[in-house]
Protein backbone atom coordinates (compact mmCIF):
# COMPACT_ATOMS: atom_id res chain seq x y z
CA UNK A 1 0.00 0.00 0.00
CA UNK A 2 1.05 3.30 -1.23
CA UNK A 3 0.72 5.81 1.87
CA UNK A 4 2.01 9.36 1.60
CA UNK A 5 1.75 12.18 4.13
CA UNK A 6 0.65 15.54 2.55
CA UNK A 7 1.69 18.64 4.16
CA UNK A 8 1.79 22.21 2.68
CA UNK A 9 2.66 26.08 4.11
CA UNK A 10 -0.05 27.74 2.34
CA UNK A 11 -2.70 25.96 4.36
CA UNK A 12 -2.80 25.95 7.83
CA UNK A 13 -0.46 23.44 10.55
CA UNK A 14 -2.69 20.86 11.84
CA UNK A 15 -4.05 21.69 15.93
CA UNK A 16 -3.49 18.37 16.84
CA UNK A 17 -1.64 15.17 16.36
CA UNK A 18 -2.65 14.77 12.80
CA UNK A 19 -1.70 15.48 8.85
CA UNK A 20 -3.10 17.49 6.90
CA UNK A 21 -3.54 14.98 4.25
CA UNK A 22 -3.43 11.87 3.77
CA UNK A 23 -2.15 9.89 0.45
CA UNK A 24 -2.96 6.72 -0.50
CA UNK A 25 -3.59 4.36 -3.67
CA UNK A 26 -5.35 7.17 -5.63
CA UNK A 27 -7.23 8.81 -2.87
CA UNK A 28 -6.33 11.69 -0.81
CA UNK A 29 -7.96 11.98 2.63
CA UNK A 30 -8.31 15.49 4.39
CA UNK A 31 -8.47 16.62 7.84
CA UNK A 32 -10.99 18.37 8.91
CA UNK A 33 -10.49 22.05 7.97
CA UNK A 34 -11.02 25.17 10.43
CA UNK A 35 -10.94 28.61 9.39
CA UNK A 36 -7.14 29.40 10.49
CA UNK A 37 -4.87 31.65 8.73
CA UNK A 38 -2.30 29.91 7.26
CA UNK A 39 -0.26 33.36 7.61
CA UNK A 40 -0.67 33.58 11.07
CA UNK A 41 -2.11 30.19 12.58
CA UNK A 42 -4.81 32.41 14.06
CA UNK A 43 -8.63 31.89 14.13
CA UNK A 44 -10.10 33.65 11.75
CA UNK A 45 -13.22 35.92 13.00
CA UNK A 46 -15.59 37.74 12.00
CA UNK A 47 -18.82 36.95 9.43
CA UNK A 48 -19.81 33.07 8.84
CA UNK A 49 -19.01 33.99 5.27
CA UNK A 50 -15.35 34.78 5.15
CA UNK A 51 -15.04 31.98 8.08
CA UNK A 52 -16.76 29.49 5.17
CA UNK A 53 -14.14 31.02 2.83
CA UNK A 54 -10.96 30.72 4.29
CA UNK A 55 -11.87 26.82 5.06
CA UNK A 56 -12.70 26.32 1.64
CA UNK A 57 -9.38 28.57 0.74
CA UNK A 58 -7.33 25.86 2.68
CA UNK A 59 -9.01 23.03 1.95
CA UNK A 60 -8.64 23.73 -1.96
CA UNK A 61 -4.56 24.27 -0.89
CA UNK A 62 -4.12 21.13 0.40
CA UNK A 63 -6.18 19.73 -2.30
CA UNK A 64 -3.72 20.48 -5.09
CA UNK A 65 -0.53 20.19 -2.50
CA UNK A 66 -1.86 16.13 -2.81
CA UNK A 67 -1.92 16.05 -6.70
CA UNK A 68 -5.88 16.61 -6.61
CA UNK A 69 -8.32 19.83 -7.37
CA UNK A 70 -11.73 20.88 -6.10
CA UNK A 71 -13.33 18.75 -9.29
CA UNK A 72 -11.86 15.60 -8.29
CA UNK A 73 -13.58 15.99 -4.38
CA UNK A 74 -15.67 12.73 -4.40
CA UNK A 75 -17.30 13.26 -0.80
CA UNK A 76 -17.53 16.17 1.93
CA UNK A 77 -17.89 16.42 5.66
CA UNK A 78 -19.28 19.33 7.06
CA UNK A 79 -19.95 20.28 10.33
CA UNK A 80 -21.73 23.73 11.82
CA UNK A 81 -22.15 25.41 14.90
CA UNK A 82 -24.89 26.68 13.82
CA UNK A 83 -27.59 25.25 11.22
CA UNK A 84 -29.09 28.71 10.27
CA UNK A 85 -25.51 29.29 7.92
CA UNK A 86 -26.70 26.62 6.03
CA UNK A 87 -28.31 28.22 3.22
CA UNK A 88 -25.15 30.75 2.86
CA UNK A 89 -23.14 27.72 3.47
CA UNK A 90 -24.60 26.29 -0.03
CA UNK A 91 -24.66 29.31 -1.72
CA UNK A 92 -20.41 29.68 -1.13
CA UNK A 93 -20.13 25.43 -1.93
CA UNK A 94 -21.42 26.41 -5.08
CA UNK A 95 -19.02 28.87 -5.95
CA UNK A 96 -16.68 26.95 -5.41
CA UNK A 97 -17.32 23.25 -6.22
CA UNK A 98 -19.47 24.62 -9.11
CA UNK A 99 -21.16 21.53 -11.38
CA UNK A 100 -18.62 18.59 -9.78
CA UNK A 101 -21.05 18.35 -6.50
CA UNK A 102 -19.38 15.61 -4.69
CA UNK A 103 -21.42 13.56 -2.28
CA UNK A 104 -22.04 15.56 1.01
CA UNK A 105 -22.92 15.56 4.65
CA UNK A 106 -23.59 18.68 6.73
CA UNK A 107 -24.23 18.53 10.64
CA UNK A 108 -24.74 20.61 13.42
CA UNK A 109 -22.21 20.30 16.20
CA UNK A 110 -22.15 21.57 19.26
CA UNK A 111 -18.63 22.95 19.24
CA UNK A 112 -15.64 22.70 17.23
CA UNK A 113 -11.68 22.97 17.75
CA UNK A 114 -10.87 26.70 18.55
CA UNK A 115 -14.65 27.66 18.88
CA UNK A 116 -14.76 27.63 15.13
CA UNK A 117 -18.02 27.66 13.52
CA UNK A 118 -17.41 25.24 10.37
CA UNK A 119 -15.22 22.12 9.70
CA UNK A 120 -15.05 20.59 6.31
CA UNK A 121 -13.39 17.27 5.76
CA UNK A 122 -13.12 15.71 2.08
CA UNK A 123 -12.15 12.27 0.03
CA UNK A 124 -10.68 13.17 -2.88
CA UNK A 125 -9.17 11.19 -6.32
CA UNK A 126 -5.38 12.25 -6.92
CA UNK A 127 -2.31 11.45 -8.96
Amino acid sequence: MDRNIVNTIKAPKPVGPYSQAVKANGWLYISGQIPINPETGEPVKGPFELQARTVLNNLKEILEAGGSGLDRVVKVMIFLTDMECFTQLNDIYTEYFGKSRPARACVEVSRLPKDATIEIEAVALCD
